[in-house]
């Protein structure tokens, strides 16, 4: 295998393509925190978050491949992922852990006192999200709890001190990653059950999971909305509001009651577009003021 070609490979395993989902969730927290007395935005802090960014999520779901490298091989619809099949071996995958681990916390500590000591703390976060399937249904929240760290570390990365607007931001994501994550699960809940792995699906059934995961997009919305209110921005942030509730309801549409043929479609690219336009509005809004 080329270099290129191994290259590849390791991104396909953290799955790469997904840092959209929190990336400009972390870039909306940014351009807030400029509304604020900050530390400048210079190249480096820029260069310095998004190397913590991308590194913090390779290590994250690197760790997760590996962790369930078994319960994958089993699985039908994840056998074909890197370590299963071959294509990565799990000391490699472990490998990978540590060198992401070790970027990320260094690139952290050149951000100031703050992001050195409590990325530590983060990196535990992450990482242990990867085991929590195997005691909790809750794992979908631990998850939207890591997912997040990346608007509260951009903040604080910022140099500003945490106050209710980015709070309630991060309250938003946390709800978003946990509705949108039961739907995808949806896939595995017999799985789940039969091989004694905990999830919303697999503990509440079908019906009461797509519940679960509407309630949970209504306090989205709600915390994005309130969190526009306590940091004192304009329309086009609230604009931005808007189309991601409208996106949000759309996407329990296409998976309606259940329909797992759509769940690929409702997971990336809705998901990919609520960030996306939340981002553009947010930064639409700091722009204009």
């Amino acid at each position: 295998m080329t270099v290129l070609a191994k290259l590849r490979t390791y991104g396909n395993l953290v799955a790469i393509s997904h840092t959209i989902f929190a990336m400009p969730f972390a870039a909306s927290a940014v351009a807030l925190a400029t509304r604020e007395p900050h530390e400048p935005l210079t190249a480096r802090r820029i260069a310095a978050m998004l190397v913590c960014m991308v590194s913090a999520r390779s290590a994250a779901m690197a760790f997760n491949r590996y962790a369930d490298r078994d319960v994958d091989a089993k699985n039908p619809r994840t056998k074909g992922r890197e370590i299963p099949a071959g294509k990565v071996s799990p000391r490699e995958g472990l490998s990978l852990v540590v060198v992401a681990s070790l970027i990320f916390l260094g690139a952290a500590a050149t951000l100031g006192f703050w992001p050195a000591v409590l990325a530590p703390l983060v990196l535990a976060m992450l990482l242990g999200y990867s085991l929590a399937k195997r005691f909790t249904w809750a794992a979908h929240l631990w998850l939207g709890v890591a997912l997040a760290l990346a608007p509260g570390g951009a903040w604080i990365g910022m140099g500003v001190a945490p106050n209710a607007g980015i709070l309630l931001l991060m309250g938003g994501v946390v709800t978003w990653l946990f509705g949108f994550d039961i739907l995808y699960s949806l896939q595995d809940e017999h799985f789940d059950r039969e091989q004694g792995l905990h999830s919303v699906p697999a503990r509440f059934g079908l019906g009461r999971s797509l519940v679960l995961s509407a309630v949970a997009h209504v306090v989205t919305v709600a915390c994005f909305a309130a969190a526009g209110i306590a940091l004192g921005v304009h329309l086009p942030y609230f604009l931005g509001v808007g189309i991601s509730a409208a996106i949000l309801v759309y996407e329990h549409a296409l998976v309606g009651k259940g329909n797992l043929a759509k769940i690929d479609k409702a997971f990336f690219d809705m998901n990919a577009y609520v960030s996306m336009a939340f981002f553009g509005c947010t930064l639409a809004d700091v722009l204009l003021r």
